[in-house]
């Protein structure tokens, strides 16, 4: 990891809120993406106007509601593979807390933040900036710490030691995703008429990698993102944003703006869910938009099977009429891939689907 980190210091790192506390008028080329990429900012035009679905997960605990809460995500996945929730179980003393911590994370010294920088995708605790610093062609205009978080016993005392109210803060909030997390890959495994308990033994067993995003304020938000297209190698993400900035890509290669609601997580399904619904439900593409006047936090709280574990499309979705349409795949296969190709210019995802599909 030392060497790793020389040669990210050698090649003149500069994160994003380095470049935004300096007062850059515009942003380094290096920001700049080709017109074609660029987003629409402060208009409709690309930008599809509809209402997105909003669940109300507290319903799921009565049982005379459960069946039509269950039917709204799977409506919800049919159509997104996105939902927002509301009365998660999640309380917002914990949800500010973890936002402070970050705030605060993120205003140290360069110098402190740069003990934890590291280019290398396997690493359980990695501070950085844009996607990878050392091999990304355009950069985007993000600062991030990532760190496994599950089992918290096992990872905490790799976090950041600064601030000291790091690790109880952001684990409290890391407990409580898990819990939730599990609630709904229940919900969504009922929903596609599988045992609620399909994933339950993975679940519990399972990786979490809380990605916990800094978008400062940016000159020129209009020729750069904080993060490009893309989908989530896991089963699901639970997403905190502190104001709006996410997008994501309908079904007809529109974007649209995920507004923000105060009090309400995000769920985006991830490839997991995709291969094990057999294409049923589809991974949400996404992407981060930035603001000229605002920063922006999130924690993408990203779930998976264990590192190892392969997951492919359940046997209950598959029939004579219906054969497997992906490859089985684990999240290690995932990190493999990302080390040596571009997920940008292809997903992860298209590497698995079988050409007969």
């Amino acid at each position: 990891m030392e060497e790793t980190k020389e040669s990210l210091i050698d090649d003149s790192f500069t994160s994003a809120m380095t470049l935004t506390n300096s007062g850059v008028p515009q942003v380094p080329n290096r920001y700049v993406l080709p017109p074609s990429q660029r987003p629409v900012l402060g208009s409709s035009i690309g930008i599809r106007e509809t209402t997105l679905p909003l669940i109300d997960l507290s319903l799921l605990h009565q049982p005379l509601l459960r069946s039509s809460v269950i039917h709204e995500i799977n409506m919800a996945c049919n159509e997104f593979g996105f939902f927002q929730v509301i009365n998660h179980g999640i309380p917002q003393s914990v949800v500010r807390d973890a936002l402070d911590a970050a705030t605060q994370f993120f205003d140290l010294p360069v110098e402190e933040k740069m003990l934890l920088v590291s280019s290398n995708v396997h690493q359980p605790v990695r501070y950085g900036t844009s996607l990878n610093h050392s091999t990304d062609r355009v950069h985007y205009w993000r600062d991030f710490i990532k760190h496994y978080s599950h089992p918290l016993s096992k990872w905490i005392n790799m976090w950041p030691s600064n601030p000291p109210c790091y690790k109880d803060k952001v684990g409290k909030y890391a407990e409580a995703t898990h819990v939730l997390h599990k609630q709904l890959i229940e919900a969504i495994s009922e929903s596609l008429g599988l045992e609620k308990n399909y994933l339950q033994e993975q679940t519990e067993e399972g990786s979490q990698v809380m990605a916990v995003n800094c978008y400062p304020a940016c000159p020129e938000p209009d020729i750069t993102l904080g993060m490009p297209p893309h989908s989530d190698f896991g089963s699901l993400t639970i997403l905190l944003q502190s104001s709006q900035g996410l997008q994501i890509m309908d079904s007809n290669k529109n974007w649209i703006s995920v507004p923000y609601i105060e009090g309400a997580l995000i769920v985006q399904l991830g490839d997991q869910v995709e291969v094990m619904s057999n294409g049923i439900y589809k991974s949400v593409i996404h992407r981060v938009t930035v603001n000229k006047d605002v920063k922006r936090l999130s924690f993408a709280s990203l779930h998976s099977l264990p590192l190892h574990k392969k997951i492919s499309p359940a046997p209950e979705l598959v029939d004579g009429n219906n054969a497997p349409a992906y490859g089985e795949f684990s999240f290690n296969d995932f990190l493999d891939y990302i080390s040596c190709n571009d997920c940008v210019q292809k997903r992860f995802i298209d590497t698995l689907k079988k050409r007969n599909s």
